[in-house]
């Protein structure tokens, strides 16, 4: 089966486009641009899901800023476990330092809260935190992204960063699964 024909099988339709992200992300640095001036920041990126959106923010950000990466999920397959695993070290030191935690996508909140949390506990001065994208509805905490570049419904969505099954996060868009894969 070739990955066209993967794709057909996956996808029930396309929900934000390449030009659309774009444009997002762009206004996106433009606002963090303007609200985080002279902060001495460190951005982090949480693997694998911050790529390929912490390239291209960083692209729009004018702002000097020392680039690390940090892995956690909580997520076994499609559904959340409700259980953060934090795994890698930070290669720059935070302390005393303004964190910008940047991630694919804020669902059920439950990550994003433990890994602010745990940079705190590492000494950042200040965590703020950044998602490509924010799910509507699903919150299992209570905790929302500093900064989101858009909104996406309740669905299965993946590309652009977002995988389903592991797969699928070179797509250049954010698309929703069918129905009858979601499990």
């Amino acid at each position: 089966m070739t990955f066209d024909d993967e794709l057909k099988r996956s996808v029930k339709k396309v929900i934000v486009s390449e030009r659309e992200l774009k444009k997002a992300i762009k206004a996106l640095g433009k606002k963090m641009t303007k609200d985080l001036e002279g902060e001495d920041l460190v951005v982090v990126g949480l693997l694998t899901g911050c790529i390929p959106f912490l390239p291209d923010l960083l692209k729009e950000l004018k702002l000097k800023v020392l680039v690390n990466y940090i892995q956690a999920s909580s997520y076994e397959g499609q559904e959340s476990s409700g259980k953060v695993k934090i795994g890698g070290v930070l290669k720059e030191s935070i302390v005393g330092k303004h964190v910008v935690l940047v991630d694919d996508i804020i669902d059920t909140g439950v990550t994003l809260k433990e890994l602010s949390k745990y940079l705190y506990d590492n000494g950042a001065k200040k965590v703020t935190t950044c998602v490509l994208a924010s799910k509507i509805g699903t919150r299992k905490v209570d905790f929302e992204a500093d900064y989101k570049a858009l909104e996406v419904p309740n669905e299965f969505v993946f590309g652009y960063g977002l995988d389903y099954d592991g797969y699928y996060r070179n797509l250049p868009y954010i698309a929703a699964l069918k129905d009858e894969l979601y499990k």
